[in-house]
């Protein structure tokens, strides 16, 4: 009896070690980034500005502060499954609708999109994502 005991026991242990239900979490293909720059109509960085993303499918939304240099950076827990999903990106009084648009096939390249907020108007600039990711990381 014993052995069987142990058997299972180590059955158990070997799929603990196999299985890691939150390593996947923090894998390319499960992130979105919206990044960007708050500023107001005479290009002054705003600091201290909530900027909130809602996903329009669930109603979930993830939070971020701009610091000084207005900058901010939101980390949404977006599958394959998400392309195409419809955002609202609000920063303090204004918002911004947008598409979450990548390869779902892709599963090494970052995904996101930077979104400025310049004086009364959001300027999505997604070819300027990497390069801003990129500096952000850096630093």
């Amino acid at each position: 009896m014993a052995g069987k005991w142990a058997l299972a026991l180590a059955f158990c242990f070997a799929g603990l070690l196999l299985f890691r239900p939150g390593a996947a979490e923090h894998e390319v293909f499960y992130r979105y980034v919206v990044l960007g720059y708050v500023k107001d109509a005479k290009g002054v960085p705003l600091q201290g500005v909530t900027v909130k993303l809602i996903r329009e499918k669930t109603g979930f939304s993830y939070l971020a502060e701009t610091d000084a240099q207005g900058f901010y950076v939101l980390v949404a827990r977006l599958g394959d499954e998400s392309e195409g999903e419809q955002l609202t990106v609000k920063a303090g009084p204004l918002t911004a609708t947008m598409v979450a648009r990548f390869d779902p096939t892709n599963h090494t390249a970052d995904r996101g999109t930077r979104l400025d907020f310049l004086g009364t108007r959001p300027v999505e600039r997604r070819n300027w994502f990497a390069a801003t990711l990129k500096r952000f990381v850096d630093q």
